[in-house]
């Protein structure tokens, strides 16, 4: 089947748009103030899908400071998918996944070595997407949400 959507950055002017899909997918809402500091310090991380015309999803990352390493002295970077929503009607078309794949290769333009999320133990697409994208669940966030549910913190190593 042909890919029907298209990516781009996102654009200060998509934000009304992105809030409305963010609290129609996800029952974690922010304020449009982060957004818009997720944006303007990570802008090639947070990208939206369109089809004719309309946003249909995005994802928003930010990259981060690990542990530092000592031997290669130097504090690696790491990429946090921090929240990506596609609208019920646009699902399983694959925007997820173009969406996780673009940041991914967005985050190396930071130089992030690896990639990490928190996911709902009770969201099993999400976890089977991730795990096809090569995320691993490292371990269990006990009350990680709001409502008391469990997380999965996941990650992947990025390649160069």
């Amino acid at each position: 089947m042909e890919r029907q959507f298209t990516l781009r950055q996102f654009r200060i002017e998509d934000l009304d748009r992105v809030i409305y899909i963010n609290r129609e997918c996800l029952p974690e809402n922010y304020s449009s103030y982060f957004f818009i500091d997720l944006f303007k310090r990570f802008p090639e991380t947070f990208i939206i899908a369109e089809e004719n015309g309309d946003i249909v999803g995005y994802i928003m990352c930010r990259i981060e400071s690990g542990m530092p390493d000592f031997r290669r002295l130097k504090i690696p970077k790491i990429g946090h998918i921090i929240s990506i929503a596609v609208l019920p009607g646009y699902r399983n078309r694959g925007i997820g996944r173009a969406l996780i794949s673009k940041a991914l290769e967005a985050m190396k333009l930071y130089n992030a070595e690896e990639c990490y999320l928190e996911v709902r133990v009770s969201n099993t697409p999400a976890i089977n997407l991730y795990r096809k994208l090569g995320f691993k669940v490292s371990r269990r966030i006990r009350g990680y949400y709001s409502d008391g549910e469990d997380a999965y913190l996941m990650n992947k190593k990025l390649s160069n």
